[in-house]
């Protein structure tokens, strides 16, 4: 391992951290990755992987026994709609994720490990922005005065001051992404923490040709969606590169959610109706802005949501599939 740059991927475990740990190994790092629990849908291929709760101080110090290269800081407690905006889990989703960010922190300085990245959310932007689904306002300088729509926003909030505390107070180099949906195959797609899009493909897989489908809302509720190998790729230019951020990490093919569910369809060949039903549903309207992102990196997503969503139907095909066997 003597020369080889080593890295650390804390949510290894989870959908962008494995896929995250494939990425690392690619381009030749050693790479230690450590979660609760293993990927649940491939083998890791981290070098070393621990089973650890990073809520726990000792844990943090036990993984970062050493100076790493890089440190990715993907841990979180979190889902989609269903999870987050509910109400039900706000204690438990500011509690674990503040914690883990503090003592991943200081575990680091600790360790002398000064180059650390943060993946955020766009949930931190103020809702105030967002209530008119054909017009959102997501650029980075809109942040303030704050007005996250969830718990999970304002903890995501506290957390960019944190690392850039950090860095102001204890020489360290961190660079924050605000995330915007990030998607693709390998994600959760049932079981109430899946994102959007995968419950979309779930459920027009499911429904045979003429049937119907739930959308929560009336529909017209807007996003975008980013599929995983833009967002590897954004997250290790703002990595390397001088910018700490923070940083939208997002595509710009806003759609309305029955866009998002017309598209599935397209996919899979079918014609079903659509009902909508009462549900959790966040902010009326987001979008990336990436004209920040295009400034600093000269580089912005730019894949069709179509192709992305393509790939990730017929994974999930395949899932449903084998749950039958």
């Amino acid at each position: 391992m003597q020369g080889q740059k080593r890295a650390l991927v804390c949510g290894a475990g989870g959908f962008i951290g494995s896929h995250l740990v494939n990425r690392l190994k690619g381009e030749g790092f050693w790479v230690r990755g450590v979660d609760l629990k293993y990927p649940e849908f491939s083998g890791t291929t981290a070098d070393d992987f621990v089973i650890g709760d990073l809520r726990d101080p000792h844990v943090c110090r036990d993984v970062v026994d050493r100076r790493f290269d890089e440190v990715y800081q993907l841990a979180a407690d979190m889902g989609g709609a269903g999870f987050v905006f509910t109400g039900e889990n706000d204690s438990a989703i500011m509690h674990n994720s503040a914690s883990i960010n503090l003592n991943v922190l200081e575990a680091c300085r600790g360790r002398n490990t000064r180059r650390i990245f943060y993946s955020s959310s766009a949930c931190i932007y103020p809702l105030y922005n967002q209530l008119d689904p054909d017009n959102p306002k997501c650029s980075e300088d809109s942040a303030y005065p704050a007005a996250p729509d969830s718990d999970y926003g304002w903890e995501k909030l506290f957390s960019e001051r944190l690392y850039l505390a950090y860095q102001r107070n204890n020489g360290m180099e961190v660079h924050i992404a605000r995330y915007h949906n990030i998607f693709g195959p390998e994600g959760t797609w049932t079981g109430g923490r899946e994102k959007s899009p995968a419950a979309m493909c779930r459920k027009v897989a499911q429904t045979p040709d003429g049937g119907e489908i739930e959308v929560w809302g009336d529909g017209k509720q807007t996003r975008s969606f980013l599929y995983i190998d833009e967002c590897l790729e954004g997250s290790t230019r703002l990595m390397r590169s001088g910018f700490s951020g923070p940083v939208n990490i997002g595509s710009e093919e806003m759609v309305t959610i029955d866009q998002l569910a017309g598209l599935a369809m397209s996919i899979a060949g079918k014609k079903l109706s659509i009902r909508h039903v009462p549900g959790p549903l966040g902010v009326r309207g987001r979008n990336s802005d990436n004209k920040m992102i295009w400034e600093k990196l000269g580089w912005r997503p730019s894949q069709p949501l179509r192709k992305g969503l393509e790939i990730t139907y017929r994974w999930i095909e395949e899932q449903l599939a084998q749950a039958k066997k």
